[in-house]
């Protein structure tokens, strides 16, 4: 083994334990997806107050509200916050019994700063999930005690209200309702600024409504009455946005699908989808060169080299502002994509010029069809992968934590940073990295589509969520088939940044509640 291969080895150990126990760590680790559930189950509840725009008949308007929220809303709402609640009471078991073994670990590898600094960024991560899971529950356990109130079960509201008001952030909110609630009711003092502050969308509208009742304030009811009849017909409106925009780009994306299999099927060499299927690229390079650029351009740098320096740094983005959040991971992100082109670009230097097709950016070319094509064609794959994904994995095993910080986000710089770095900067260099680097290399040595698999792979688990394993695959075989097809980066990058820039319009829709 020469000295390179031997540093290599050491280096891929070195960077590849961290990001395998960020994998491994993630299955205690809650799915975005059950915050979503929520998010939009507050949009339906929303939707129910919904009386018809100025214009619509009573009576078409009743029959859209039932179309689009079924016949018994509350008790399906409950049903859906019980489970989430369930599996967020399992997360916290997994992560208090995860936080005692890295306290043990911490006290046997802290013999170097590296492994101190490191071990410690880690419990610090844990015990901010621990804590974030703990309040999640209580928060649940006060939106469900709501709920119980319009299917008569007062009892049971109670009993949750006082589980909630055992933890901290939401003891103010649990007896405010337990007041509201109680028979006779109870003033509250600040009630109104308690509401507001503890809950949001449908859920502050029915607390609200109970506290201008027991006080007997008609107008400020009258008011609210008329705030919730626009917000509703709002959350119609987001509702068929949500679900609307995706089932048509599905049932475009389905049609396209078939037609592309039926000709690959009747034209078979001469179909559209056997363009550059079994071209192989001119690869100058051996795997010792891909193995140094994944190992060194990638794995080294997010996973050791910028953890260190930011634990050295004493940066802590979770106390700040929403916006300095969406700043770090965009400034993380940039971090880690121009260092890792730049390990790239060293590598390869040796090699100028390269042979054709490596790295084509055709402008005029026809990326522009590949791309829109591949997005819809996206959609109904990755979304049939992620149902069945879901069912494997019942809500654990991880998710970008940009996701919810997106959801959370209602300021408009924040926003627009989270476009940056989601709808940019990510399709830019992971297209460059895994399409346009790895997946070539790879076909020095097996078929394209085995390097498509393959990089596929790579790609998702280079995201470090389990549960996000099988879907990014799908993503990246999409992918992986536009690139190879259009031999035109710009349409990969594009299908990137259309699925990206997608999620975040459904975040944003379901977070301005």
């Amino acid at each position: 083994m020469t000295l390179k291969r031997l540093l290599l080895l050491v280096l891929t150990l070195i960077s590849v334990g961290p990001a395998l126990l960020s994998l491994g760590g993630s299955l205690n680790q809650p799915q975005i997806q059950a915050r979503l559930q929520l998010y939009q189950t507050n949009l339906v509840l929303a939707a129910t107050e919904f009386t018809g725009f100025d214009d619509t008949d009573p009576v078409e308007a009743e029959s859209l509200r039932n179309a689009l929220l079924g016949t018994e809303p509350y008790t399906t709402a409950i049903a859906q916050f019980k489970e989430a609640e369930t599996q967020a009471v399992q997360t916290r078991e997994q992560l208090q019994a995860q936080l005692e073994r890295q306290f043990d670990d911490s006290v046997e590898d802290g013999s170097t700063l590296a492994a101190e600094v490191v071990s410690q960024a880690t419990i610090a991560q844990t015990e901010t999930t621990l804590t974030e899971t703990t309040e999640f529950i209580a928060q649940t356990q006060v939106l469900i005690g709501l709920l119980q109130t319009q299917t008569d079960e007062p009892t049971q509201a109670f009993q949750n209200w006082e589980q909630a008001g055992q933890n901290p952030r939401n003891s103010s909110i649990a007896q405010t309702l337990q007041a509201l609630w109680s028979e006779p009711a109870q003033p509250v003092a600040d009630a109104e600024l308690t509401i507001k502050n503890g809950l949001d969308g449908w859920f502050e509208w029915l607390a609200l409504r109970k506290l201008f009742v027991v006080e007997g304030n008609d107008v400020a009811l009258s008011q609210l009455n008329l705030q919730i009849r626009e917000q509703a017909s709002e959350a119609v409106i987001k509702l068929g946005l949500i679900g609307g925009l995706p089932f048509f780009a599905g049932l475009l994306g389905v049609g396209i699908l078939i037609f592309l299999l039926g000709q690959r099927l009747v034209k078979k060499n001469d179909a559209i989808l056997a363009t550059n299927s079994s071209t192989p690229w001119d690869t100058p390079w051996d795997w010792e060169t891909v193995w140094q650029v994944l190992v060194v351009g990638f794995f080294l740098i997010s996973q050791l080299v910028l953890p260190l320096a930011i634990g050295l740094l004493g940066i802590n983005p979770s106390g700040g502002s929403i916006r300095f959040q969406a700043l770090y991971v965009l400034g993380c992100y940039l971090g880690v994509a121009i260092a890792g082109l730049g390990v790239l670009l060293a590598s390869i230097q040796q090699y100028q010029p390269l042979p054709p097709d490596w790295f084509k950016f055709q402008f005029l070319g026809n990326w522009l069809g590949w791309g829109i094509a591949g997005y819809l064609v996206a959609v109904p794959v990755v979304v049939l992968v992620s149902l069945i994904n879901q069912q494997l994995w019942q809500g654990q095993g991880g998710s970008n934590p940009l996701l919810l910080l997106a959801l959370q986000a209602q300021d408009r710089w924040a926003l627009l940073i989270f476009f940056l770095t989601a709808a940019i900067a990510a399709p830019i260099f992971e297209e460059i990295m895994f399409r346009g680097f790895l997946l070539p290399s790879l076909t020095r040595y097996v078929p394209v589509w085995a390097a498509i698999v393959l990089s596929s792979l790579v790609f998702s688990f280079a995201h470090l969520s389990l549960a996000e394993v099988l879907p990014l695959t799908a993503l990246g075989v999409v992918l992986g088939i536009v690139y190879t097809r259009s031999r035109n980066l710009l349409a990969s990058m594009l299908v990137h940044s259309l699925w990206n820039s997608g999620t975040l319009l459904s975040l944003f829709i379901l977070g301005s509640q």
